[in-house]
């Protein structure tokens, strides 16, 4: 999840709309991969630290996550199942950590799920009686979700400008999604609670902030401090004509806390989920060595009073 969904800009109005936008396109589509990073035929992006704006970043992590789904699925999806609400490589599950609520509380509600890549989580949403629309920046992605299948609606939109009219939502969600990659957190983060009902919860998870400082790797490598916390300069992946094509935004805690209460929410809780024993697998630099020493993910639990 160290590149999770991230959300672009389409210009979509809003609209009280919840029909399944995604469907515009052929579903078929999905066995017409394109060249993926790995692939031959792709260059391998120069990696730098530099400023990226609102636009540029979208537009690099529409077109990075377009490329790279099938390969994010094929890789990832077992652990992340097809139905399954997981808010990070530790392997937290909603079922157990109930941070949305109880699960029989779930019934009826209507919830957005911001990042949603497959809909593994609006999935699970939808098994428990909730209503849960599913939104995320790559077509490529949501292509997946329909391939799993599912009769909730798919929205291909910017979190940013959120295609819903005020207070459509009882709750709303977001693992790994959207807020990693956007250079405007805030923005993102008002919109969300402009779609919220009063009394609404918004929980997000993002690679745990300290991160930054280490290597990502997952192995003895990746325990040494090797850059500054406090730097938010941001992670460019760029080609040969100095495009962007790949972009992660920093925020320290302290950012994240001030950015939920710059949108006018309240922090109601902050998961450093531990990592379990049973989890003995890797994923990018999430690791069973690092995980016991080190937090790999913080979920912000946050409510619209």
């Amino acid at each position: 999840m160290t590149r999770s969904e991230a959300v672009a800009p389409l210009g979509l109005r809003k609209s009280t709309t919840r029909e399944p936008i995604i469907q515009e396109r052929d579903v078929h589509e999905i066995s017409t991969a394109p060249a993926t990073a790995g692939s031959p035929d792709a260059d391998e992006p120069e990696a730098t630290r530099r400023e990226a704006g609102v636009a540029e970043s979208s537009r690099a992590n529409r077109g990075w996550w377009d490329r790279n789904a099938d390969d994010y699925q094929v890789e990832h999806g077992t652990f992340l199942g097809d139905d399954r609400f997981v808010w990070g490589p530790e392997g937290l599950d909603e079922i157990e950590a109930e941070l949305l609520g109880p699960p029989e509380e779930l019934k009826g509600k209507d919830v957005l799920e911001i990042g949603a890549g497959a809909a593994q989580c609006s999935r699970w949403l939808a098994a428990q009686g909730a209503r849960p629309v599913a939104l995320d920046l790559s077509h490529r992605q949501l292509q997946h979700a329909l391939r799993i299948g599912g009769s909730f609606p798919l929205v291909c939109a910017d979190a940013g400008d959120l295609p819903f009219a005020d207070a459509s939502f009882d709750l709303a969600c977001s693992a790994y999604g959207a807020l990693p990659f956007v250079a405007d957190p805030v923005r993102v983060l008002r919109e969300v609670r402009r779609v919220l009902r009063p009394g609404g919860r918004f929980v997000f998870s993002v690679t745990h902030p300290i991160r930054w400082a280490f290597p990502d790797e997952p192995g003895p490598e990746g325990l040494s401090v090797s850059a500054s916390y406090f730097d938010r300069t941001p992670y460019v992946e760029q080609d040969e004509e100095g495009r962007a094509v790949y972009v992660e935004h920093h925020r320290t805690i302290g950012d994240r806390v001030r950015d939920i209460v710059a949108a006018d929410l309240r922090l109601v809780d902050l998961v450093e989920p531990e990592w379990p024993a049973w989890n003995s697998s890797e994923w990018g630099g999430w690791s069973p060595l690092r995980g016991n020493l080190i937090p790999g993910t913080a979920i912000f639990v946050c409510a619209r009073d």
